[in-house]
Formats: structure tokens, sequence, C-alpha cells
């Protein structure tokens, strides 16, 4: 894979990561080089970095303030962009929040952004292909995307990062917008035995033109809100989990994957300017996603 400095946005061909691009991007999770604080409330900040201002292509980071520790109770943003944020996250082992994230069946019960998502195949032992569609704010038209993902655990911290492909099974919705994740992921680091903190990392193309307030609601509202809410999904994954096939983590034992196995030469490099951009960025926010929910909304 060439361009390693760069991360995995530099690519030119479908290749699996490996430890030269896991480093590169735990280097962007933890540089400040570049991004502007945006939010700082209760434990959560939000870092942006733009890149083209003139088509909302961003990079958005979620972390706590400087010196703050998270409290008890406070803790996938839906807009597409990039976000980077991290959050510290008490009564949260690392191998916890690990699980949460790999969790298909899981997430389904509490990203409450999901449309659809399900695994596509196996590549090696950590890494996979899957789909992932996500509503967006009203009235933008919803996102989808087909990703290669890989992980690598690192004694008690994790890496779970992602970049867009294509399947020839899975080709563009006429009801969705492909979206292009260039790069996006989360670093997991153990800080106790029942503590840990989380940098989300992600650049989206969100192949469109789009309105201001979108990436103004993704860092000042959105972004929090979904860590909040894994947050609260961490919590109650253990007792879920023992109600649910708990032993079945193939993350963990990639003897029990059920996915057919896929070769890298059924991928393609999923390139933004090959998808139809959309312009949106008249739009005006829809009455009823203004004052949208509270920051305390409960896992169902």
């Amino acid at each position: 894979m060439s361009g390693h400095d760069g991360g995995m946005s530099s690519r030119d061909s479908v290749q699996i990561p490996d430890d030269r691009d896991f480093g590169a991007f735990r280097a962007q999770c933890e540089s400040e080089r570049g991004w502007s604080l945006t939010y700082s409330k209760g434990g959560v900040g939000v870092w942006v970095q733009l890149l083209e201002p003139e088509r909302a292509l961003h990079k958005i980071k979620v972390r706590p303030p400087a010196r703050h520790t998270l409290l008890r109770g406070e803790t996938s943003p839906s807009i597409p962009g990039t976000p980077n944020p991290r959050m510290e996250c008490r009564d949260v082992p690392a191998e916890t929040l690990y699980d949460v994230l790999h969790d298909i069946e899981y997430r389904k019960k509490w990203d409450t952004n999901v449309i659809e998502t399900f695994d596509i195949g196996r590549l090696t032992a950590n890494s996979d292909v899957g789909y992932y569609a996500w509503r967006c704010p009203k009235p933008l038209k919803n996102r989808d995307v087909v990703t290669l993902r890989s992980w690598l655990p690192m004694g008690s911290d994790y890496i779970i990062m992602n970049y867009s492909v294509k399947h020839p099974k899975y080709p563009p919705r006429k009801d969705m917008v492909r979206a292009v994740s260039i790069q996006t992921g989360y670093l997991i680091e153990g800080t106790g035995a029942k503590s840990c903190t989380i940098t989300y990392l992600a650049q989206v193309d969100p192949k469109g033109s789009l309105p201001k307030w979108v990436v103004n609601k993704s860092s000042q509202f959105l972004a929090p809100k979904a860590m909040k809410k894994m947050y609260k999904a961490c919590l109650k994954y253990p007792e879920w989990k023992q109600k649910h096939d708990p032993h079945f983590k193939p993350w963990l034992f990639p003897e029990q994957s059920r996915l057919p196995a896929l070769a890298l030469s059924e991928l393609s490099l999923q390139h933004a300017d090959s998808l139809e951009n959309i312009d949106e960025s008249s739009l005006a926010e829809s009455k009823e996603d203004r004052g949208e929910g509270s920051d305390e909304d409960s896992l169902t």
C-alpha cells in the first residue's frame, strides 16, 4: 500500500491494511495539528478539520476537552463528513467497547441512525466487507457505503478502521446516495480494568454539496449525541449479550465466522469521482428535526 504517512486515503488499489496503516491511523487520532475545537460540553469535545469547505468535506474528531474526566452517565454521527472525537468511558472495559463496535446484531438495537447493515464476506481473520446505510437529517437524502473493514487488537488497545470499496453485487441504490469512506475508524485505549477511552475519526465524502447547517449540526449535536448513545449501549451490552448467543464473537474467534470467503480480486476501489454528485446546499433544515430529541435519549 502506498503513502502510509497520509493514511489509507492515498492507496491505489484494494489492499488489506498492514501494521504501518494501523500506525498511521493511530497517529492521526492522536494528532492535534490542524484541528479546530467546535464543541465542548459535558465531557465531550468535537474537533473539525475542513478539507474542502465548498463541498462540506471535512474530518471530525470527538474526545474529552483537555484534562477532563467523563463522569459516569455523561458520555456514529449520522452526517456525512469527517469526524474525530475522543471520549473517556468509565465502567466500560476496553474489550466491551470493542465487542459493541463489532457486534452487528447489537448495533441494530442501539444505533438509531442505521437503516440497514450487514456483513457481505470475509477476507482474512481480521478483515471483512460490509454494507451500512444510515439516516441523514431531513430533508437530505439518506446515505450508504460498502466498506472493507480491518481490526487489530494491541494488548489493552484496539483499532477498527475501514475504507470504501466496490462489490459487483452491491452497486449504488436508487433510494440512497452512495457515500465514500476515505478513512473511518475507532481507536480504543484501555485505561484500567473497567475504563477506556475511544477516539472516533472519520473522513467521508458525502457525494454532494451540503448546506452549512449540516456541518454545524454534525459537530454541535449529532456527534456528541452519538457518542453518548454508544456509551450507554456499552453499559447494557454484557446483560444483552448473555441472552443473545453469548459465546459467538467471530471478531475474537475467526473460526466462528459464518461469512462466505471473499477474494480481493472481487473488489475494486470506490473512487469518489465515479459517483454522482447531488446539490443539497440550498435545503433548509426541517422543523421536526430542528429541535430533535434530547441528549438523554434512552437505549430501547
